[in-house]
């Protein structure tokens, strides 16, 4: 007689490790949502503390910063010291932050606090992913990766519609101040539910860990900020296009130091040498870009044209949402069984017909519900692609790199999405500059709010010519996951399926 033993998850963890990912995501939501929460918020933290539009952009711009910049860094500091421990830091840092966000008085309080917000941040996100990794097999995978990417595909839809329901309710501060019961609620359950992992001691790489904060502050500053100064000089000899080149020479020393210096590097850059984590962070930089991208065209238009207020504007996005999160549920399953590039193949392939779909049907006299399928159709192409492309990811990372992964992963999202933010900021001014010549240059701040009638049509088309962007950006993350691997626990089941003998009679 045999006793069946519990099933196990990787490195020896207890055998159920979903409330464990249920306690992370809890956090991993918060922080999505304070990436875009701010923007419905910026009129009324302008009214209040006296500012101008230039200035209160680093309210945004200061958390998206401090955000990035860290991310290869803290994603190797949780397989140092355990993804448990930097998670709670991590955690106790953003909530604290987040009540010193909602009590400042000044803006430049609001930035400093925004910049140790972003830095909290910063060290939460990869240890989601690595606890993941690290405690799901790689053959069962796919369904925890759905949750996390359900969790990311939403909470940047639910940040603008949250935003505008605190504001219009309760006041700018309470998009800070919600976060503090969540942090405390999520800090006790990530105590209580989530493992101690095994750690992997090791010296850590001091040069890597600079060169890598440098170039990435340098190349994200500079991308992220190169609207506001014209893509021009920012002070003296010094250009934005300096800061950008200067970035990428810097990041690439860093990956020289990590080919040829230390003895423990800081990114394994064996990691790209596993064909699926390449092209996965490919794919999931344009998914990045996409996401950031096609929001601001769609909300501007909804409040210009369609004459929505913020609120009622990001509440045309619940279509997706909400059809996002119910299918990644399934399509998380499908991971662990389908061959990746035909999952996310689906979802990419259907994220850019909608957005062409969308800009095609955007008009000045559009009714609300021929907005609505192409936008339902944008859910389908999230619940499909943010699962598959995760698990591809990590399915066949080591544990001891799980964090480094995870850190790579998440940073070339970050850095997807700073590229979408600054690229359709240059393309819509670009765009009413073409077709509403009354208002020449002007950006979307300064004509949404009392935008006359006979500018709709031409506001219209320039929102619906700046969603193809993100439409075309998308189709080039759709060719790298069409060039997939087959999993190798799909290839081990099919030989062992092609070898197994059938006996007769």
């Amino acid at each position: 007689m045999t006793t069946q033993q519990p099933v196990r998850g990787a490195e020896g963890t207890p055998a159920n490790p979903w409330p464990a990912l249920w306690a992370l995501v809890l956090g991993f939501f918060m922080i999505l949502v304070d990436s875009t929460i701010v923007s419905v918020a910026t009129p009324a933290i302008m009214a209040d503390l006296g500012v101008s539009v230039d200035a209160v952009v680093w309210v945004t711009s200061a958390y998206l910063l401090a955000y990035a910049v860290p991310l290869l860094v803290t994603g190797r500091l949780g397989d140092r010291f355990g993804p448990r421990r930097v998670y709670l830091v991590g955690l106790v840092v953003f909530t604290l932050a987040s009540l010193w966000c909602g009590l400042t008085g000044t803006l430049g309080e609001l930035v400093a606090a925004r910049v140790v917000q972003g830095l909290g941040a910063a060290l939460m996100t990869p240890q989601t992913m690595a606890v993941i990794t690290r405690t799901f097999p790689a053959e069962n995978r796919g369904r925890a990766m759905s949750l996390w990417g359900a969790v990311a595909g939403i909470a940047t839809l639910v940040g603008p519609i949250l935003g505008g329901v605190l504001v219009d309710g309760l006041g700018w501060e309470w998009i800070f101040f919600i976060n503090v019961p969540v942090g405390v609620v999520g800090f006790l359950l990530a105590l209580r539910l989530v493992p101690e992992l095994p750690t992997h001691v090791r010296r850590f790489d001091l040069v890597g860990v600079a060169l890598s904060a440098v170039g990435m502050f340098l190349l994200v500053f500079g991308i992220q900020e190169g609207q506001a100064y014209d893509w021009g000089t920012i002070v003296g000899p010094v250009s934005v296009w300096s800061l950008i080149g200067t970035g990428v020479v810097v990041l690439a020393a860093f990956v020289v130091w990590q080919a040829r210096g230390p003895a423990e590097p800081l990114v394994r850059l064996g990691l790209f040498r596993d064909r699926n984590f390449s092209l996965a962070n490919v794919v999931i930089s344009t998914v990045g870009f996409t996401v950031t991208a096609m929001v601001f065209p769609i909300l501007f238009y909804a409040q210009a044209v369609l004459g929505l207020s913020p609120t009622g504007s990001a509440l045309l996005l619940v279509p997706m949402a909400v059809v996002s999160g119910v299918l990644a549920l399934y399509v998380g399953a499908l991971t662990d069984r389908m061959h990746p590039r035909v999952l996310a193949g689906i979802g990419l392939a259907s994220w850019s017909v909608s957005l062409v779909w969308l800009a095609a049907v955007m008009g000045p006299d559009t009714p609300i519900w021929q907005l609505l399928l192409p936008i339902a159709l944008l859910g389908v192409a999230n619940g499909f692609v943010w699962a598959p492309v995760s698990t591809t990811a990590t399915r066949n990372l080591p544990p001891a790199d799980a964090g480094a992964g995870s850190g790579v992963y998440n940073t070339t999202r970050q850095i997807g999405a700073v590229l979408g933010s600054a690229a359709i900021a240059v393309l819509i001014a670009s765009r009413l500059a073409a077709n509403l010549p009354a208002a020449p240059g002007g950006g979307p701040t300064e004509t949404i709010a009392q935008l006359p009638e006979p500018l709709h049509a031409g506001f219209a088309t320039a929102m619906a010519q700046a969603l193809l962007l993100p439409a075309g950006v998308v189709l080039i993350g759709l060719v790298a996951a069409l060039c997939f691997a087959l999993p190798r626990h799909l290839a081990r089941s099919r030989d062992a399926d092609a070898t197994t003998v059938t006996p007769v009679g």
